[in-house]
């Protein structure tokens, strides 16, 4: 791993939807500059668009990725796109697919079809109930019913356009969260060898430890921009 993470600022990017205020108390407990990039809201944004978007608002220089969820598919289009700007990449219970595919391609095929007709229908914002039992599992009910409240649907192009061939960053990490009920432990042990990372870290946590266990995934984001 690039000895240099450690003193690299470091570019947050979300699951699909989430506030940027998820990251807050991850970010108090780590002493690099960070920035969560916001995603366009644009209802025809492409995935490139997004790739652009989070650029411009990405620290000068070379950065270090943590990316969660959907976020991991930006963060392949970033590798595709701008791969002498990041330093390192770690995945946090994130969609890494493989090169000519998509987020909702690489889904297994009970997800991949159950969201594709929804999103047809009714667009990418969750029904209500599944934000509460999946997406927030774990959380009290103030974080959920913030969530909840603020919710944004992203483009349907950020799941349905496919990742160009790219080349992930020697150093590169992946946590999986293993009572994540959005996306399962094996679905994620995919991911990770896709990223074909040897960093690996479990939390015992749902798909928002941000949230859940704060100081957890600080101390593995720290662990993870340290080690050389």
């Amino acid at each position: 791993m690039n000895p240099d993470l450690h003193s690299t600022p470091i570019l947050f990017l979300s699951g699909a939807g989430l506030p940027a205020w998820i990251w807050d108390a991850v970010r108090a407990d780590l002493p690099v500059e960070s920035v969560v990039a916001a995603y366009p809201k644009r209802v025809d944004a492409s995935l490139d668009d997004y790739v652009s978007s989070v650029l411009a608002q990405a620290p000068d220089g070379s950065f270090t990725i943590v990316a969660h969820s959907i976020g991991g598919v930006v963060a392949s289009q970033i590798m595709a796109k701008a791969p002498e700007r990041v330093a390192g990449l770690l995945g946090v219970a994130a969609s890494f697919p493989a090169a000519g595919t998509s987020f909702l391609a690489a889904s297994p095929a009970p997800q991949r079809i159950a969201v594709g007709l929804v999103m047809r229908v009714a667009g990418t914002r969750p029904p209500e109930r599944a934000i509460r039992s999946a997406l927030c599992a774990g959380l009290d009910e103030g974080d959920t019913d913030r969530i909840v409240a603020e919710f944004e649907p992203e483009s349907q192009h950020l799941y349905r356009d496919k990742v160009s061939r790219r080349t992930f960053p020697v150093g590169s990490g992946y946590v999986v969260t293993t009572a994540d009920r959005q996306l399962s432990a094996a679905t994620q042990y995919r991911y990770a060898a896709e990223l074909g990372t040897g960093f690996r870290r479990e939390l015992a946590t749902g798909h928002l430890p941000m949230l859940q266990d704060s100081a957890s995934l600080a101390k593995v984001v720290q662990e993870f921009t340290a080690t050389a």
